[in-house]
């Protein structure tokens, strides 16, 4: 789990989510973002780091999925006794985002292994050799 703080607001993720962010104009479908303002982190073991503003050395990698409009919002403006009213309508551009990978930018990004062949490395390292000593 991540909070990363994009364009003065912070955003919790972890990976898979879709993100709503504020449109970011020079990007297309399925271009590639990274985020390296990152305050807090916590990993699968449990560690948690704490950023002094920012964690160092975490990057989060995310694809941009499409440009949308938000769905419209009324905004109704009145003044009492005096016939004032207006009513205009408003739909924010967004940018959606699906966060691809959380990974450390000291680390080279290691390659997904299947946990049947851990398993089957594991089990040709315990039938190595006598178990008796002899």
């Amino acid at each position: 789990m991540v909070i990363i703080e994009d364009r003065g607001k912070q955003y919790k993720l972890k990976v898979g989510d879709v993100l709503k962010l504020p449109k970011i104009s020079d990007k297309k479908p399925k271009d590639k973002l990274q985020f390296a303002e990152i305050v807090y982190y916590k990993n699968e073991k449990g560690e948690t780091l704490i950023g002094n503003p920012y964690v160092k050395d975490i990057v989060v990698e995310a694809t941009v999925l499409s440009q949308i409009k938000d769905k419209k919002i009324i905004v109704f403006k009145k003044k009492r006794r005096h016939n004032y009213r207006r009513k205009i309508g408003h739909r924010q551009e967004l940018t959606l985002v699906k966060i691809e990978n959380i990974f450390s930018s000291t680390e080279k990004k290691k390659p997904k292994v299947s946990k049947n062949t851990e398993e089957i490395s594991k089990k040709t390292l315990e039938t190595k050799g006598e178990k008796n000593g002899s």
